[in-house]
């Protein structure tokens, strides 16, 4: 229905709370545009800081994938961003995610899973997925942790998630690493998951796959607090850790679990 300046302004604020597109809320405030009437005055205001913030938002995402388009004009029609997380826990996995974006996604918020609240993480983790070309994920578990340690085993990870994709990829972006036994041309960025928009939403499936493991680890270990903690070194996890003693799912390499009597 097509609002116009005359409209009543329960109307127009209705149409308001609705508008996400750009060109809906462009489209709103030429219809605002001359109306005299305070509430439609602020109303314009409201929608035009609106469709600023978007601007920026648009501004800022073309920035996040500048070093994929450089890669795709040279020839990397996919390119793949990887991160791992759970480098510092004391119990559970290393998981690491592969992500390959199409050349147009509609991920507003996108960033580093560091930054994010949960619930904007799982919002991001479900447009994320709907939208990937390819995800691969790679686990390392505890005992071969243990074997390999723990920064072997964040590469292991990395390698089996880019190995799972499907295409493969034409280039690796890769945060502040290089992975080994892999083929592909790879690209390691510092603070990558902050700096490059695949590697971003490469960090958020991570760190959701992951969290989502520790919760079901919670009902089969119960009493540690993983679903809370994710199995960090928090003064909970440490005080249930010196009742319970390590669980199957702890790191024996880590103090303070290999200080501790093992079950």
């Amino acid at each position: 229905m097509r609002v116009g300046a005359s409209a009543p302004l329960d109307v127009l604020q209705a149409r308001a709370r609705d508008a996400r597109d750009p060109r809906a809320i462009a489209g709103l405030l030429r219809a605002l545009r001359g109306d005299a009437r305070s509430g439609a005055r602020a109303l314009a205001d409201l929608l035009a800081r609106r469709l600023a913030n978007a601007r920026r938002e648009r501004q800022r995402l073309a920035h996040l994938f500048a070093l994929r388009r450089r890669l795709v004009r040279g020839g990397a029609l996919l390119v793949a961003g990887v991160d791992e997380v759970g480098v510092g826990p004391l119990a559970g996995p290393v998981v690491a995610a592969a992500v390959i974006l199409p050349a147009r996604v509609a991920l507003a918020g996108l960033d580093d899973s560091k930054q994010l609240s949960a619930a904007a993480r799982e919002r991001l983790d479900a447009a994320i997925r709907a939208q990937a070309v390819a995800i691969g994920v790679g686990e390392v578990w505890p005992p071969e942790l243990d074997r390999l340690n723990v920064y072997h085993a964040a590469l292991e990870a990395m390698r089996r998630a880019v190995l799972t994709l499907t295409p493969q990829p034409d280039h690796v972006l890769v945060d502040a690493r290089t992975i080994p036994g892999i083929a592909t041309p790879q690209t390691p960025l510092v603070h990558g998951d902050a700096r490059d928009g695949s590697i971003a939403a490469a960090s958020i499936v991570a760190k959701v796959h992951r969290d989502a493991i520790m919760a079901r680890l919670e009902r089969v270990h119960p009493g540690y607090g993983f679903v809370r903690h994710m199995g960090y070194a928090t003064p909970e996890h440490l005080d249930a850790l010196r009742r319970l003693g390590p669980s199957p799912l702890h790191r024996r390499s880590f103090a303070p679990c290999n200080q501790l009597s093992l079950l």
